[in-house]
């Protein structure tokens, strides 16, 4: 046998046994990753179905029902307030027709009386507080609630302004980013990567 062939057959060996046994067993050397929270069931739009949502009233009531955390959506106003919304026009939530963006925070309208639950025609949810939230209220007042926060578009102020709260609040463990479109997940991503993502 050939000095060459009696390292390599040996070594050749020992690689296809050991590449065998790691791909059976992962875990040994990859230590699988642990959220700090497991959500059984959150909150959409903070509350929606029961109450108006988005309010401080209708996630109350959420954890009132025992939810597990929050779904947020977010926007910015003008004079550069990261407020809890769901549309950028206020048309649907308060009849006014005006862009979130349009108006600073102290001139947001209130959300209607009644809201229809837009996955339940015909069903409307009704709540007496009718506030639009800041995130850094909602953070304020649930300090360790996990939350899923969902950005729509590029808006990269308004990314960095929710990286900048959710670090302010030592939130990055428990705030969710999520959005739909994966050019708003990746300013998402490096504007706080520390945060788990959906």
């Amino acid at each position: 046998m050939s000095p060459v062939l009696y390292y390599a057959l040996p070594a050749l060996g020992s690689y296809v046994l050991l590449s065998v046994f790691f791909l059976r067993r992962p875990r040994l050397l990859h230590t699988p990753w642990a959220p700090a929270f497991l959500p059984r069931l959150g909150a959409h739009r903070a509350g929606s179905g029961e109450r108006l949502e988005h309010t401080l009233e209708a996630m109350e009531n959420s954890m009132a029902q025992r939810s597990d955390f929050l779904e947020l959506d977010c926007q910015l106003t003008r004079d550069g307030v990261v407020v809890v919304s769901h549309d950028e026009n206020l048309s649907r939530q308060s009849g006014v027709n005006r862009d979130v963006s349009s108006l600073n925070f102290e001139e947001l309208p209130l959300y209607k009386e009644e809201l229809e639950v837009y996955f339940s025609p015909g069903h409307f949810a009704h709540g007496t507080d009718r506030h639009m939230m800041s995130l850094e209220d909602v953070f304020q007042r649930f300090p360790r609630l996990p939350m899923s926060v969902e950005i729509k578009s590029v808006n990269e102020e308004l990314i960095n302004k929710v990286a900048g709260l959710v670090r302010h609040f030592d939130r990055s463990e428990i705030t969710i980013w999520a959005s739909e479109k994966s050019s708003v997940m990746r300013k998402c991503r490096a504007a706080n990567p520390e945060m788990p993502f959906a």
